[in-house]
């Protein structure tokens, strides 16, 4: 019997009102109930213009930002859902390379709710296990390589996911001048942040910090620890120590590793942000407020770091007690490449007065800063240009490629080119950079032009058509990224820093023996007659023309 006692169908289908009542009925039509058991804010809304109760991964972001020092026991449900999983899986590339399995982002897609059900029952009941990781190694600029760890598909879609509820946590408790590998954060973000403290604050020195083997030596001990701070689900802990004590597999040999998280898996950012979180955000953070003697800005990319300070005290004072702190928990900063130079408004004036020179250059996210003085107004600024180590890996990098693609079909290879370029540009157009974006945009065409010459013995390439391919293939450099004192609502009316920057490409001090892209001369002879070939006057002006 439907709708009788104890029938969890009871409520009942109302009857519709008719369409021609006349007059107004006096009750409106009574909507369908509940089912039995079934709370009303559950219940999302029909249409998106309806207010909806918050999400699951929502309210722990409140939750979290609500109370700083709550410990949350329950979250594995949220990992193994199959909604996570899902978003997890289609959020990888698709041309990633496999792991140590062999399984590919397409081949795991056959039958992908199948394969969903299962790894979602195997999480759920603690039988879901890491596999090691595949060690591969890249070339540094320094001419070293660089390990990195490619990871089984499976498992980076569970640490996919993991990451996605985690955030919900930690992004509530990173501080403001963190922005690696953060969501909504990118490396502009933190190169603006840098360049606009330096102009604003009260800056003389600058310690760039360089940590060795950061993501080799990281703890598994402290990082857990660090981790159960916040996390008290067990299920959860024993899951990031399953991804710590995979090991690695070289050369056919697995390597257990009892510290440290392979670089390239989709949880390693997040955990390296949480360790350096409470071994040096938190620290700095103290410190600045209750040990510096005058200003201190913080800029942190990963473990890319660089500081700001006022007075030559603190930053030394600040450099030993780091170098403590790093000890006790695994770390230890490079002795060569950890650098405290003098820079800012008055370390022209200060080092020509004692007869120095120049003052000394820092990279930082592939741009070296320069400490320079505006020829318009005399003013300080800072000048960042593309590093010419990069600059020239780029470059060799293009030059394999093209020799590999020399028979592809010339479209073909223009929108790849194309891609290439743009992509640089959007990089590296930052206000006063244009030099170099030339610089770059110049040899890519020289390049093809050379690859497309050795097609055959008869295959050389005039000029006159090659200006052609050269105008419909290559994106001319412009400044992508908006001035960082305007981005960052520093400056908005009136005479400001701001404006002047904007009047002038050319400053003081610029030209120094490996940092200029201006000298025309300094430049590759082939490359000189590739600019005068294709008549460089917007680049190089009249010393190209004249040549």
């Amino acid at each position: 019997m439907t709708n009788g006692p104890g029938k969890s169908d009871r409520p009942a289908v109302p009857k519709k009102s008719l369409n021609n009542t006349g007059q107004p009925v006096a009750e409106g039509m009574e909507g369908r109930g509940l089912a039995k058991e079934n709370l009303p804010q559950q219940n999302a809304s029909r249409t998106p213009s309806r207010g909806d109760a918050p999400s699951a991964l929502e309210r722990v972001r409140q939750a979290a930002a609500k109370d700083k020092k709550l410990r949350f026991t329950a979250l594995l449900h949220h990992i193994y859902n199959l909604d996570t999983l899902r978003m997890a899986y289609f959020s990888l590339k698709k041309e990633a390379a496999p792991g140590v399995d062999g399984e590919t982002w397409r081949h795991y897609g056959e039958e992908l709710e199948v394969k969903f059900q299962d790894l979602s029952e195997r999480l759920k009941r603690g039988a879901y296990r890491a596999k090691p990781v595949r060690r591969v190694y890249i070339p540094k600029a320094d001419g070293r390589q660089r390990p990195l760890g490619v990871t089984t598909l499976e498992d980076k879609i569970v640490q996919r996911a993991a990451v996605e509820v985690l955030n919900a946590i930690y992004e509530t408790d990173f501080l403001g001048f963190s922005s690696g590998f953060r969501p909504g954060r990118s490396q502009h973000q933190a190169l603006d942040a840098l360049y606009t403290g330096l102009l604003t604050r009260k800056v003389n020195w600058v310690l760039d910090l360089d940590i060795q083997g950061f993501f080799d030596g990281l703890s598994h001990a402290w990082l857990v620890k660090f981790v159960e701070h916040r996390i008290a689900d067990r299920r959860v802990v024993r899951l990031i120590q399953k991804w710590l004590n995979a090991g690695v597999l070289e050369e056919g040999k697995r390597i257990r590793t009892e510290e440290g998280t392979p670089q390239g898996g989709s949880a390693s950012p997040l955990l390296a942000n949480v360790y350096l979180h409470y071994v040096f955000d938190l620290w700095i953070q103290a410190w600045r407020r209750k040990r510096a003697h005058g200003d201190v800005i913080i800029v942190r990319f990963a473990d890319d770091i660089v500081l700001g300070f006022e007075e030559k005290s603190d930053a030394e004072q600040f450099r030993g007690e780091l170098t403590e702190r790093m000890r006790k928990f695994n770390l230890e900063l490079h002795p060569e490449k950890t650098r405290l130079l003098e820079f800012g408004p008055y370390a022209i004036d200060s080092r020509k007065w004692r007869g120095e020179g120049k003052p000394e250059t820092f990279n930082f996210l592939g741009f070296t800063h320069l400490c320079v003085k505006k020829r318009s107004n005399g003013r300080f600024t800072v000048l960042r240009q593309t590093i010419r180590k990069r600059l020239q890996t780029k470059l060799n990098a293009v030059k394999a490629e093209l020799q590999r693609r020399m028979h592809e079909p010339i479209p073909k290879v223009g929108k790849w080119l194309q891609a290439v370029v743009r992509g640089h540009i959007r990089y590296y157009g930052v206000p006063l950079n244009q030099h170099a974006l030339w610089i770059f945009r110049f040899p890519v065409g020289w390049l093809w032009h050379r690859a497309l010459s050795r097609r055959s013995q008869n295959g050389r390439v005039l000029w006159d058509r090659m200006r052609r391919l050269i105008t419909r293939w290559r994106p001319v450099p412009t400044v992508c990224p908006p001035y960082p004192l305007r981005r960052l609502g520093v400056v908005t009316q009136g005479k400001s820093r701001m404006r002047e920057s904007r009047l002038s490409g050319s400053v003081e001090g610029v030209v120094s023996d490996h940092d200029s892209y201006s000298d025309f001369s300094s430049l590759p002879s082939h490359f000189q007659n590739f600019c005068r070939f294709t008549r460089c006057h917007s680049c190089f002006g009249t010393r190209a023309s004249s040549a």
